[in-house]
């Protein structure tokens, strides 16, 4: 009998193992200490022989109910995105165009998950199956933009663009704040340009304008904004009655 196939397992659809012994682990108590275990030291420490020692049971155990680590980590993938966010609930009290809330409030709900688990951010750049909850997040923000004039390749770049600037952010952001590497810059630029105004004079201006640390720590909102003041330019081209 061959085991389950990753996509039987991301989708529910396997059956329980009817031989051997009463099963004394069970699947998603596997993937949350995996989870846990990645969380912690990294996915390049996580090993099977590592999650079995966690778990208090024998490696050969593990296979009874997930494959390899390939499998192990795309469980775990799915698992830290878990349900999506309910967007128009989530922006139902926000002054902006609803598409233009929902996509913000999923663009940092992105960037939040990524910086919990900053493990995710090699994996979201590698071929993989996808299972349930990473489409659910799919669908969330291409309903928000089902009633733009936008189609459907527009749409899934759209995701695309503000994914990739939720993810280059959070990877900025592992192992400190976006904020304090910045501050940290300006001191370090401020004092070995102190000698060379001439020679570098904007670099230097723009980080004696950045103001104070609590002024400074906006990439991710200055970001989400550019990229969708260029959408609403570009919707808007599309409304009836447009100039072409």
């Amino acid at each position: 009998m061959t085991g389950p196939t990753v996509h039987e397992l991301l989708w529910g659809t396997q059956q329980r193992p009817k031989r051997g012994p009463k099963p004394s682990l069970s699947l998603d108590r596997i993937v949350a200490e995996a989870i846990a275990l990645a969380d912690s030291e990294g996915l390049a420490n996580l090993s099977m022989q590592r999650l079995a020692d966690r778990l208090g049971c024998a490696k050969m155990a593990l296979y009874r109910y997930v494959p390899g680590k390939a499998e192990l980590t795309a469980l775990m993938l799915d698992g830290v995105m878990s349900d999506a966010p309910d967007l128009v609930a989530a922006t139902k009290n926000s002054a902006e165009e609803p598409w233009r809330a929902q996509l913000r409030a999923w663009t940092v709900a992105t960037f939040e998950w990524q910086c919990t688990h900053p493990w995710t951010l090699a994996i979201l750049l590698s071929a993989r199956p996808f299972g349930p909850n990473e489409v659910g997040w799919f669908e969330a923000p291409l309903a928000a933009l089902a009633d733009t004039a936008l189609n459907g390749p527009e749409r899934l770049d759209t995701l695309m663009v503000l994914s990739g600037h939720a993810r280059t952010l959070a990877q900025a952001t592992v192992g400190g704040h976006t904020g304090d590497l910045e501050e940290h810059m300006a001191r370090e630029l401020t004092q070995t340009l102190a000698a060379r105004i001439k020679d570098y004079p904007h670099t230097l201006a723009a980080f004696s304008e950045a103001g104070p640390p609590e002024s400074r720590d906006n990439a991710l909102h200055f970001g989400i904004d550019r990229i969708l003041d260029g959408l609403a330019v570009l919707i808007a081209t599309r409304a009836p009655g447009a100039k072409k």
